[in-house]
């Protein structure tokens, strides 16, 4: 007997909960904390600014959300312990992970962390959240016009593991969903991540606090199919393997989250260019003291780092930045406006 076809956000979570669960993620992909030091540490002092911004409490919970190897949470705490150690003595770290294997290899790096599988086990206390390449493994529902209705996509998986789409009338609740559109035209859209959000974002209204996160998509997204999947290192199909032996990612829609967090209560800042952002909190200026009286080749190694995350042909454009904080706070760094000479 044929499995009933699977919504394709309960397919993406089912997948990729098997997929860290059982593979070392970073054999297939690298991320910005792993390309360079430098990346951890201005996100760190970024999260120093945000407590001073907030009244620099005697006690915070500083978290990351998706938190890989534990590599941005260790290089941010090394930042902040050498520029402003009283930070880093109010804060508690925490990560949010629910892969037994992910949590041994972050305990290793930053033994002092402690775990919580969702937002909501945060302990209560003014909070800021660090989320790198998290709300892109989120999954996604997909629409997709067809004549003169939406329809829905699933996915049917076959005898071998590997799984075909279809389409069926929507389950609710889902997303307004516009008439005008041309037939073909595809519908993007995270339950998960709009809840995530929204949670955080009633959090911010009732406890001070802020959230960054960076992750990759045009400022403005929702339409057309960006799910892609990476197996050992490579692009695949993200429907030819068995769910679990692949990494299934989609762009993140900034412009809709951001609407989210301000409907909820929230102040929404964003999304900037990840190389603008990582520029102005002075990224390439401590990559140049990193190579400071390094061998020529370290130097180059360290520069050309760098250079991938804030380059508009590397990282510097296709990831943003966007920020979360609660009302009444100051602008938080790095998405300040642009002066007039800049806008250009």
């Amino acid at each position: 007997m044929t499995a009933r076809p699977e919504r394709l956000d309960r397919f993406m979570a089912r997948a990729n909960a098997a997929y860290y669960a059982t593979h070392d993620p970073f054999a297939d992909f690298t991320t910005a904390p792993e390309i360079s030091q430098a990346f951890g540490e201005v996100l760190g002092l970024w999260a120093a600014m945000g407590w001073q911004q907030i009244g620099a409490p005697a006690r915070i919970v500083l978290a990351e959300a998706g938190p890989g190897r534990g590599t941005l949470m260790a290089d941010a705490l090394s930042a902040i312990r050498r520029a402003i150690p009283a930070f880093a003595d109010a804060a508690t770290i925490m990560f949010i992970e629910t892969s037994p294997r992910l949590r041994a290899i972050q305990a290793q790096r930053v033994p002092e962390a402690r775990f919580a599988a969702d937002l909501d086990e945060i302990p209560d206390a003014p909070l800021i959240l660090l989320g790198n390449e998290f709300l892109d493994a989120l999954p996604i529902r997909r629409f997709v016009r067809q004549k003169v209705e939406w329809r829905e996509q699933f996915v049917e998986v076959q005898p071998d593991g590997s799984a075909t789409l279809t389409t069926d009338p929507m389950e609710p609740p889902f997303p307004c969903l516009p008439d005008k559109v041309a037939e073909g035209t595809i519908r993007e859209w995270s339950e998960a991540s709009h809840d995530t959000i929204t949670r955080l974002a009633g959090r911010l209204t009732r406890q001070s606090g802020m959230a960054l996160f960076l992750d990759y998509g045009p400022a403005q997204s929702g339409f057309g199919d960006s799910l892609q999947a990476l197996a050992q290192g490579v692009p695949v199909d993200p429907f030819s393997l068995p769910a679990g032996a692949a990494d299934l990612t989609a762009h993140v829609d900034f412009s809709a989250l951001l609407d989210t967090a301000r409907s909820a209560g929230a102040n929404g800042y964003g999304p900037v260019a990840q190389g603008r952002f990582l520029v102005s909190l002075g990224l390439m200026q401590r990559c140049q003291r990193l190579a400071s009286g390094k061998p020529a080749a370290m130097a180059r190694r360290i520069m050309n780092a760098g250079q991938r995350l804030t380059q508009a042909e590397y990282m510097g454009t296709l990831f943003k930045a966007m920020a979360l904080t609660s009302p009444g706070l100051p602008v938080p760094a790095g998405f300040e406006p642009l002066p007039m000479r800049d806008m250009t």
